[in-house]
């Protein structure tokens, strides 16, 4: 039964990337039409992300009142909702006022299943879960462009891309009676005291709790500075020609997935804390690669190297949290992460866009080095906080 519903949750999970890369690849078509300048988009991405960070850090309260799987299909069929808004979008500020809505269903979503799967499955699920993440992210573009090379408009991909949520709402309102808590965790695990919110001033008192904000706020930024950057980078400052950078862009996003995909296996031989220390190195030697004059293939392979080391570093965090903060907080934990991951991925890449117009493309390499490296010392001492 429990392997039934892990189906229902990785499908859930594509349902989550589905409409992440929707509006890059629908935009070009969109903003025309509107009669806004194409830099709008930015504007619509980031209320997204407001509202998944409001989502992730009331995902706690909402978690314990109505359970995960009431969480998640409502959240599901709200995105459902705000994806058919989009479709039925004739103005620009139509799109604004819908992006609030999908982005709340979309930070409880990523809030209530890490947290589920964290104290119900073994690591190896983790990072298959977000290994479906970015099938779904794959796949969004695919439908959308399936639609326009066959003659179609925009709206027509958003509607697909909502119906197929909604079928998958339905399929987790079926699968409640599924969304059982399994024994030794939860209130288990704390001796068996009924879980309470925790509120967020106290929450960020607790020992590590600091540090894995940190430490997942310069993972996200890391990772979505360099895949928005990375082509640019190799373009303007090795001069690689603007199609084969972009193929190694996406080679960074491939290298991540499949990275997942090879650490669902590793878990079994190693700990969480163990595949995150070898991601830090793989990241570190690919940003080496980049600060190195070795020319413009090394500088690809740097990109690909990086790309791979990210790969455990998200869902083996995520994973780790119930037992090193304990499964009554861990929901709160995660959604606090959630809200942090949301923020390094929404606010710095802008950072560094201003800082490599400003002072020069030569400091993407510079950028990740530092990045990585608060991320290592924060990471080290959330380790020695909660493990030592």
């Amino acid at each position: 039964m429990m392997m039934l519903l892990l189906a229902v949750i990785y499908a859930a999970f594509i349902s989550l990337g589905l409409p992440d890369s929707v509006l890059g690849s629908a935009w070009p078509v969109m903003y025309g039409p509107m009669g806004v300048p194409f830099s709008w988009a930015g504007i619509v991405s980031t209320l997204i992300s407001v509202g998944t960070v409001i989502s992730s850090l009331f995902s706690d309260r909402l978690t314990l009142k109505l359970g995960p799987g009431r969480v998640t299909a409502i959240s599901v069929a709200l995105t459902a909702a705000a994806l058919l808004g989009f479709s039925c979008s004739t103005q620009f500020w139509m799109l604004c006022v819908i992006a609030i809505p999908y982005g709340l269903g979309a930070g409880s979503i990523d809030a209530a299943l890490n947290n589920y799967v964290a104290l119900h499955y073994s690591s190896r699920h983790m990072s298959w879960l977000h290994c479906m993440w970015g099938v779904g992210a794959s796949v969004g573009p695919v439908i959308m462009g399936w639609v326009l090379t066959g003659g179609g408009q925009w709206p027509t991909g958003y509607r697909i891309i909502a119906a197929m949520q909604a079928v998958l709402s339905a399929i987790i309102l079926l699968s409640l009676p599924m969304w059982r808590k399994r024994p030794g965790t939860e209130a288990a695990a704390e001796g068996g005291a009924p879980a309470k919110a925790i509120p967020l001033t106290q929450l960020i008192r607790m020992p590590g709790a600091r540090e894995v904000i940190l430490t997942f706020f310069c993972y996200c930024a890391l990772e979505s500075t360099a895949g928005l950057w990375a082509s640019t980078y190799l373009v303007l400052y090795h001069g690689v020609a603007e199609d084969v950078a972009a193929t190694c862009a996406s080679l960074f996003y491939i290298g991540i997935t499949l990275g997942r995909a090879i650490n669902g296996f590793l878990t079994a031989k190693f700990s969480d804390t163990q595949l995150v220390r070898a991601s830090l190195v793989l990241m570190g030697a690919g940003v080496l690669v980049l600060l190195l004059p070795l020319g413009q293939w090394a500088a690809m392979a740097g990109m690909i190297f990086f790309g791979l080391g990210c790969a455990p570093v998200y869902p083996c965090i995520i994973h780790a949290t119930p037992a090193r903060f304990g499964a009554q907080k861990s929901q709160a934990f995660i959604g606090v992460q959630m809200a942090a991951a949301y923020l390094g991925t929404t606010t710095m890449p802008p950072v560094f866009g201003l800082l490599g117009r400003g002072i020069g493309m030569w400091l993407f390499p510079v950028f990740l080095a530092v990045g990585l490296g608060v991320m290592a010392v924060m990471h080290e001492r959330l380790v020695r906080t909660t493990e030592g």
